[in-house]
């Protein structure tokens, strides 16, 4: 239940954050601050008061946007996974790939690359590595 009104909320958040008005409306902000500094003789307080408001709405952004990326990123390798999967059994060992380390997931690619010059009987690049995958089907 939890996690479905954060996942809302973070949606509506992150959604609204990303739109002009939202922008303008923190450009303002800012002018209005800085219009008001000789009426309060740039005090230490009106420094800190937009010190205070930006670093709140960083920190609370970091974790709307970090949760937004995530899901993402989760979806699109849901769908490549299906994708993967319609395509056959040949593929389907690349299927969670995305849950092995960085030296893993490297040695794989490194592998398909040789597997690439080996069947053109030259140096593989990535160019040719599409090439190849191409002529698979």
């Amino acid at each position: 239940m939890m996690d479905r009104i954060f996942t809302l909320i973070a949606t509506r958040i992150a959604s609204a954050a990303g739109q002009p008005m939202t922008f303008i409306l923190a450009l303002g902000t800012i002018i209005m601050w800085g219009v008001t500094g000789p009426v309060f003789g740039y005090s230490d307080t009106w420094q800190l008061i937009i010190n205070t408001g930006t670093t709140i709405v960083t920190f609370l952004m970091v974790f709307l946007i970090q949760n937004s990326q995530n899901r993402d990123a989760a979806a699109m390798q849901a769908k490549l996974d299906e994708v993967i999967r319609a395509i056959g059994p040949a593929w389907e060992q690349f299927i969670g790939i995305e849950h092995r380390s960085a030296n893993e997931v490297e040695a794989i690619r490194a592998a398909l690359e040789k597997e690439v010059a080996d069947a053109d009987g030259k140096a593989a690049t990535a160019h040719k590595s599409v090439e190849h995958v191409l002529r698979r089907f």
